[in-house]
């Protein structure tokens, strides 16, 4: 039996939910939207100037190079920036976000996921529009939009529809629950930040081991198999639309830092199996008492450079030092070490609400048994890989054995998963506290019970903060520079006690109207609104403590790419092609790449072939190998001198008097020492031949006439049959070589370069990057585009024409 759409009830109120998301978003990010400003995300930064060539290019010829030469010598393009054009899903997204500019856009399409997903699981309008508000303005969507991790945020903000999607149509309507979770995964893969991704799976995972439990418990494993299988073939599609960025990147990643090293244990001082090295994978692990931030934000300091007023006790110590107040002043508003945890640095904690805290502990005593155990398994399992190197004996055998767990760093990301099962349980708490009311035993005592406990745990760390050392890692470098380290001290210590009170006064608030609203004192209209405005101003609060007014700035981006007077000098060489080795900051920067081709940069998957070069050679001054990468020119970061020319850069290409032949990658490398790469080239005989050792290079020359990052053309005149270097790095998934227009075979060189034969005489030499995987990829994700896009249509139409006249709450719940 249908029902008609009534305008009122059935579109109205989501409408108005709709505007209200509008509203929270254009005031949050009010500079953004209306006056052109914008924010030094450092992420977004170091993204456009690595991505500045290939823009370029994209804008002159309307097509993708796939590859670049402005960061580390050259690498491909693929998780620098790439459009894949057969993945159709980008347009949906802008009509999701009405195409509002980034951040902006990161937040309202959370509060929409976020929505949606309280929508299908029963709540009404407004308690759904109070729990994506607890969803979207949990601190750390805040703090890595400023951070500029914006494909990390909106990977997060689909998690909520892929959960949605999962949900409705396990317990509800198989195929309107199909089509949302295929649109939510589709959209949470294309912005390809993996790690997200994997964590939305862990969660899944906990999720499908609770339901196989229920379901042979209730005799319903087969029903819940045959919708698996459909979800099943969902999570196919979206892979589908993804997959030419899904294949690009699986081939890419066994030739980065996340694949596996050559490189013998005892000579690389890391593992030979794919991943990372533990270390590194794990040196950002949230502290275990450090949980606590997430019921009080300053547990541990908040960030690595908070601001301190007059009021601070750091402050009155730089005044009693004799420094004057207005520089003192100056001094703690720019930010002082007030963290004090285990991390290096950070630029805040995560700080899902104290009162979503208090919400979570009442859905522990009312919510069924089989979704809090689902959502409290989930969330205690977020704590533990957050600690990371904190809690070995769980997280090195994850690490070691769990499938592509190693591909993986900054674990303390993994509270991402505590920030969606917390404000989901607590949503469901309240929900049922509404629609329960007179129903469940005791309901009054629970909520009291939950808000003594939270409440209770934020008091207790008022009373007992003198009880804690606040000892941070960086203080014995502060006591060397002679800060007063006993006044920032004291400051954390204030900084504990006072959030651990704003804590307790929010819980106690929110509580308070719960407990009044069942003894019949409130409305429900009221205790909603009075819950969401709490946490709003909660949460808000928090979260402009680290991106507020003062970071929006005019014309952010463009200052930070301005020309100094070292680019000035060295662009005044109107040569086709050389690099640029920025000396101050070499491979974490990327803004030298913005205006020269680069023998650093800054990204988090280079190859690995090239890491180890870094790690062996360029690091420890090898200048023979900065030669051979041809760097030319060297920006030494002093006013005095800003650039030096490097005598001796060995140009595009050049022939070679012999070949020195190694049998193995720790030779090959190791002999790079030393190396007259002018002279000499380098190759592993064990994976290439070569003809001959010795060559006569006498009246033999080789020039680049022609030059696209995807695409190379040299013009040679070999007086006898040759072997030449070339200054490019070599990348066989890809890179296909020329002679006079015939596919040739290329070899690697020097450990990273190519090389090749050339026979006498003159002859064209061309490389040319045209990587199948991209090709294969498009056009995979093409097709599933198309049927991506039948299936939403269908389901829409369905849904229309089939609505229920009884909504589904009632008649069964959803969770």
């Amino acid at each position: 039996m249908m029902a008609s759409i009534n305008f009122k009830r059935d579109v109205l109120p989501h409408a108005i939910a709709i505007l209200i998301f509008f509203i929270l978003t254009a005031v949050y990010f009010s500079p953004v939207l209306f006056d052109d400003k914008s924010v030094a995300q450092h992420d977004i930064l170091q993204s456009k100037g690595g991505s500045k060539e290939i823009q370029d290019y994209r804008a002159r010829t309307g097509e993708e190079t796939l590859w670049t030469n402005s960061m580390f010598g050259g690498m491909p393009s693929y998780l620098i920036n790439t459009h894949y054009t057969g993945d159709l899903s980008g347009y949906i997204h802008k009509i999701l976000t009405f195409d509002m500019p980034a951040m902006a856009a990161n937040i309202f399409i959370t509060l929409l996921c976020a929505y949606i997903l309280m929508v299908m699981l029963g709540l009404n309008v407004w308690l759904s529009v109070v729990g994506a508000i607890a969803f979207a303005f949990t601190s750390y969507n805040i703090i890595i939009l400023e951070a500029g991790h914006n494909t990390k945020s909106l990977t997060i903000a689909y998690i909520p529809l892929v959960l949605g999607g999962m949900l409705y149509a396990l317990r509800r309507n198989l195929w309107i629950g199909t089509a949302i979770f295929a649109l939510g995964l589709t959209l949470n893969i294309h912005f390809n930040h993996l790690q997200m991704t994997y964590y939305m799976l862990l969660m899944v995972l906990v999720f499908i081991v609770v339901e196989i439990v229920y379901a042979v418990k209730e005799g319903t494993i087969v029903d819940l198999v045959k919708r698996g299988l459909v979800l099943g073939v969902a999570t196919l599609l979206a892979v589908g639309v993804n997959f030419g960025r899904l294949y690009t990147t699986a081939e890419y990643s066994q030739h980065s830092i996340r694949g596996k090293s050559e490189l013998s244990v005892a000579n690389s001082g890391d593992k030979t199996s794919s991943g990372l090295d533990r270390e590194y994978a794990f040196n950002w692990s949230y502290g275990v008492s450090e949980t606590m931030t997430l019921l009080i934000p300053n547990f541990y300091g908040g960030s690595s450079t908070s601001s301190l007023g007059t009021d601070s006790e750091t402050y009155q110590a730089f005044t009693r030092m004799g420094v004057p107040p207005g520089q003192a002043a100056q001094i703690v508003q720019q930010g002082m070490p007030m963290y004090w945890g285990a991390q290096p640095m950070t630029s805040g904690p995560v700080y899902v609400g104290a009162i979503i805290c208090f919400l979570f502990v009442l859905g522990l005593f009312i919510v069924n048994t089989r979704t809090r155990v689902w959502l409290l398994v989930a969330t205690l399992l977020s704590f533990m890989l957050a600690w990371g190197k904190n809690f070995e004996a769980f997280n090195y055998f994850m690490f070691d054995y769990f499938p592509g767990y190693n591909k993986f760093r900054a674990v303390s990301s993994a509270l991402v998963i505590a920030q969606i099962t917390m404000p989901l349980l607590g949503m469901l708490a309240l929900y049922k506290v509404f629609r329960d009311k007179g129903i469940v035993r005791d309901l009054e005592k629970k909520v009291l019970y939950a808000g003594g406990i939270t409440a209770g745990i934020c008091l207790l760390v008022w009373l007992l903060a003198g009880s804690f050392g606040f000892v941070g890692t960086v203080d014995q470098q502060l006591l060397q520079a002679q800060y007063p380290v006993d006044a920032i001290r004291a400051d954390r210590e204030s900084l504990m006690r006072s959030d651990a009170f704003r804590s307790f006064l929010f819980v106690v608030l929110a509580a308070g109207l719960l407990y009044f609203y069942l003894k019949n004192k409130f409305s429900a209209t009221l205790a909603i609104a009075g819950i969401g405005v709490l946490i709003l101003v909660d949460l808000w609060s928090v979260d402009k403590r680290y991106l507020n007014e003062s970071d929006f700035k005019e014309r952010a981006i463009e200052n930070h790419f301005q020309l100094t007077q070292a680019d000035r000098m060295i662009l005044q060489d109107k040569d086709l092609h050389y690099r640029v080795f920025y000396l101050p900051n070499p491979f974490n920067d990327a803004r030298t790449s913005w205006h020269h081709k680069s023998v650093g940069g800054y990204h988090g998957a280079k190859m690995r072939r090239y890491q180890d070069v870094i790690d062996r050679h360029i690091s420890q001054n090898n200048l023979d190998v900065l030669r051979m990468l041809n760097t030319r020119y060297i920006i030494t970061g002093n006013e005095q001198q800003p650039v030096q020319r490097l005598p001796g850069a060995l140009g595009n290409a050049w022939f070679v008097e012999q070949v020195e032949k190694v049998n193995s990658p720790d030779e090959e490398i190791e002999a790079l020492n030393g190396l007259d790469a002018g002279m000499t080239a380098i190759v592993d005989a064990s994976k290439f031949e070569v003809p001959g050792t010795e060559f006569n290079t006498e009246g033999s020359t080789i020039k680049l006439t022609e030059y696209e990052p995807n695409y190379l053309k040299y013009e040679a005149s070999a007086a006898e049959a040759g072997f030449v270097v070339f200054s490019e790095i070599y990348y066989a998934d890809g890179w296909k070589a020329f002679v006079d227009g015939n596919p040739v075979e290329h070899v690697r060189a020097n450990y990273i370069l190519r090389a090749m034969p050339v026979p006498a005489g003159k002859h064209v030499i061309e490389f040319r990057f045209e990587p199948k995987s991209y090709e294969v990829g498009n056009a995979v994700s093409l097709i599933s585009s198309f049927l991506l896009l039948i299936i939403l249509v269908s389901a829409a139409i369905y849904g229309t024409r089939n609505r229920p006249v009884v909504k589904p709450v009632v008649q069964k719940e959803i969770v």
